[in-house]
């Protein structure tokens, strides 16, 4: 198939429009795809769930991290978002990466501009700047040490008590930090969407009708949404914990992605998608959510979009990466 000016309609469009035949087994076309191409395609657990079905690997920010600093593969086809490309891209600069939809975003990590960050950190000149891995590839050059939600109590309880910390770009977690910590850290005011969307009221209503429930949360919620959590933690951690527990109905306060994988785990439980302050039945990230079967088989076939990077950028961006690496190592939370 010749496609016209691809460049300019993924320029347009963020991916490739190219119609997929119907009759096609999407499942097996990927996976013979991989062999042939020596391709490994990582997803974060938000992605919908066919897609962390055909995946070779599926984690949340950290694990992905880890896996795509320590692949083999030839090409990593990032079932994600672009800070997680980014990410990939950063640890393997030989490797070609590849992004199903180079619209597929981040509301967080568009909420903290380079320009202003930068502005930011200079009139704070003595504070170490810790953040959160949901950021672009310029924050992340602007940063001391990047951290995810499964290390970032452990990257600040690694730093002398007397430094400041300047904690972005999210100011639900790095107020749930400087609780957890004892802390004071100086937070850039960003959030992310989805989590930010959750309704206080509707939660209590919802834990009334069912008392038996556990209510596990991320620590992107909101302070007031926090405080009713049986158990606060990562997207691994909170999957961990719903596994293990002896409870059979889970009130779950993320994106909606994690519980095709929690449902598989354990079969016989009980899980609610926390309900949020719209009208909508669920809580879905409408940037994670871009990616279909179709474009990733798409990019697959055609290698594109592939997400490109300057070296002097991925350079600096790689050094709080590595010190977020040792440090995780330590803490024993890299194996």
């Amino acid at each position: 198939m010749i496609i016209n000016n691809p460049q300019l309609q993924i320029l347009e469009k963020g991916f490739l429009d190219i119609d997929v035949p119907p009759t096609l087994d999407l499942f097996e076309a990927i996976n013979e795809l991989k062999k042939q191409k020596k391709m490994i395609v990582l997803a974060h657990y938000y992605q919908e769930p066919d897609i962390q079905d055909v995946a070779d690997y599926i984690g949340d920010s950290l694990g992905l991290a880890q896996k795509a600093a320590e692949t083999d593969a030839e090409i990593i086809v990032f079932a994600g978002v672009h800070f997680m490309a980014e990410t990939a891209k950063i640890l393997n600069p030989n490797t070609k990466v590849l992004l199903p939809d180079l619209k597929a975003g981040c509301s967080l990590a568009d909420s903290a501009p380079a320009d202003l960050f930068k502005a930011f950190k200079a009139k704070h000149p003595d504070h170490l700047v810790v953040s959160y891995i949901n950021c672009s590839a310029e924050i992340k050059a602007l940063s001391d040490i990047i951290c995810t939600s499964g290390n970032a109590e452990a990257i600040i309880n690694s730093i002398p008590t007397n430094q400041p910390i300047l904690f972005a770009p999210d100011k639900n977690l790095g107020a749930y930090l400087n609780k957890k910590t004892g802390r004071e850290m100086l937070l850039w005011n960003g959030a992310c969407m989805v989590h930010e969307i959750f309704s206080l009221q509707k939660l209590i209503q919802l834990k009334v009708r069912h008392p038996e429930a556990k209510f596990i949360a991320h620590p992107e919620c909101e302070d007031a949404v926090l405080n009713i959590a049986d158990f606060i933690g990562s997207t691994t951690q909170l999957l961990k914990y719903s596994s293990q527990s002896n409870a059979s109905t889970f009130i779950v306060g993320t994106e909606t992605g994690i519980l095709h994988k929690m449902q598989q785990l354990s079969p016989n439980k009980t899980f609610i998608p926390a309900p949020p302050t719209n009208s909508c039945a669920c809580n879905d990230c409408p940037h994670m959510k871009l990616n279909t079967l179709e474009k990733i088989y798409v990019c697959m076939q055609y290698e594109q979009p592939e997400l490109t990077m300057d070296e002097n950028l991925r350079l600096a961006a790689l050094q709080p990466i590595k010190r977020m690496m040792e440090i995780s190592k330590k803490a024993g939370l890299i194996g």
